[in-house]
């Protein structure tokens, strides 16, 4: 199974935000062990980067960065990409959008966040931390 995981999911696994911190931690083990293909897109990666600059150091945000890169399948983005979001009328959130684009382009089976109502319009299913366990707890 193949899974992108918002940025969001991967924040509340980071900084243990309830109520979601215990699936989150659920879902990234399962992907940090390869029982499920995880994926993030890259600029995931400069937003997390930025996101925990006032909670972490630059040293351990590298790590955990270095982490993420190791362990998770990275999707690109490239102009291609970024024409097609943007060619979306109905994606107003240009990061939601990126985040749909590469799951699409990426083939995967669900996208995992607690921002549902900002991918109503995804072709791919997205299902958020509670929802993505039961299916786990059902493997």
């Amino acid at each position: 199974m193949k899974i992108l995981i918002d940025t969001n999911v991967i924040l509340d696994w980071i900084m243990v935000r309830e109520p979601n911190a215990g699936n989150a931690k659920k879902i990234m083990e399962q992907c940090l062990f390869r029982t499920i293909q995880g994926y993030i897109t890259s600029h995931t990666i400069t937003d997390i980067f930025y996101i925990l600059r006032k909670d972490f150091s630059i040293e351990k945000r590298k790590q955990l960065l270095g982490l993420l890169c190791s362990e998770l399948e990275i999707i690109p983005e490239n102009s291609e990409t970024i024409l097609k979001t943007l060619r979306h009328t109905e994606w107003k959130d240009i990061e939601d959008g990126l985040q749909m684009q590469c799951a699409k382009e990426a083939n995967v089976d669900y996208i995992v966040t607690q921002n549902l109502k900002d991918f109503s319009t995804s072709e791919i299913k997205a299902v958020n931390e509670e929802f993505f366990c039961k299916i786990i707890d059902s493997l």
